[in-house]
């Protein structure tokens, strides 16, 4: 303090007072926001009380991650600490999210032993922002029923809600389920694939189709293979006629097929398995053995 009865402090008093360093006081006090009350006789910088209770705050609010620009708004009365600290408290938890997002590509780049441009690719597509990872899945939908009028309701539906995205804290396996997604929702090839599911049911669609049941209907034939999987009846088996024929009546099993075929090859099985991994839900969705119990049961049929 010096003695001119002022009670004012030097920059190295006020320093040893906060337990700051000089160098930072005056790195503050150059930005504005810490104004010294006066000058010495010499030039030096002077700060009262008041300016030690502001160099506090000041203090607080850089180690909870501010900028000096809000340091400053709220120093001048411009925002107040709870709005500063309401719109930091979002920004954080975007940055907890990249990092965790960053956190789970690197663990797969470890587990997986992948090369850099294998890396490279799994961190651009993982760290899309959720907009723009939603955008890739709504296009993909918005393509495969481009045109159709006729497809049930209740199946556009449930594609246009599957827009996933990663979760808040993903894991290694649902990064690299996201990122093989994102690349297969962007290959024509298999959107052709998806297109032609979807308009096999649009094309079974009529006025005497209740809403709902072509979702239902493959939905009740998985049912039934694992049930039929789960007896030990081959697919090819007499008693597999009957449960075939429990959903089908006398419908055109040819017809059946072709549909059942074209929704149940590798690819579109994968694909759901990648849409439940994501999910958290785990590969067990896909039903690949169920859906391959159904479509060796319908073969045999057309067959005979």
């Amino acid at each position: 303090m010096i003695d001119d009865g002022t009670g004012l402090l030097t920059i190295g008093e006020l320093a040893h007072a906060t337990g700051l360093t000089v160098r930072t006081i005056r790195y503050w006090s150059d930005e504005g926001v810490l104004t010294p009350v006066a000058r010495s006789a010499g030039g030096y910088r002077l700060y009262d009380a008041e300016c030690a209770a502001r160099l506090e705050l000041i203090r607080t609010l850089r180690e909870l991650g501010l900028g000096l620009a809000d340091v400053r708004r709220v120093l001048a009365g411009e925002r107040t600490v709870a709005e500063v600290a309401a719109a930091h408290v979002s920004a954080l938890d975007a940055q907890i999210r990249a990092l965790k997002v960053t956190r789970a590509v690197l663990s797969s780049v470890a587990r997986r032993g992948s090369s850099a441009e294998e890396m490279t690719l799994m961190n651009k597509l993982a760290r899309l922002s959720a907009a723009e990872r939603r955008r890739i899945m709504e296009e993909f939908v918005e393509e495969l029923f481009h045109g159709l009028d006729s497809v049930d309701p209740a199946i556009e539906e449930r594609m246009r809600s599957i827009a996933v995205d990663l979760p808040d804290d993903p894991t290694p396996e649902q990064v690299d389920a996201w990122v093989e997604l994102a690349e297969m929702v962007q290959d024509p090839e298999f959107r052709a694939q998806m297109r032609q599911v979807v308009e096999f049911n649009a094309a079974d669609q009529g006025g005497s189709i209740a809403p709902g049941r072509a979702m239902w209907f493959p939905m009740r034939l998985v049912q039934l293979g694992a049930e039929a999987r789960e007896r030990g009846i081959a697919p090819e088996a007499p008693e597999a006629e009957a449960i075939v024929r429990e959903v089908l009546g006398n419908g055109d099993l040819a017809a059946v097929l072709e549909r059942m075929e074209a929704a149940s090859n590798n690819r579109l099985a994968r694909y759901r398995e990648l849409l439940s991994t994501v999910k958290g839900a785990g590969p067990a969705a896909a039903h690949r053995e169920e859906f391959a119990w159904v479509v060796a049961a319908l073969r045999a049929r057309a067959a005979g």
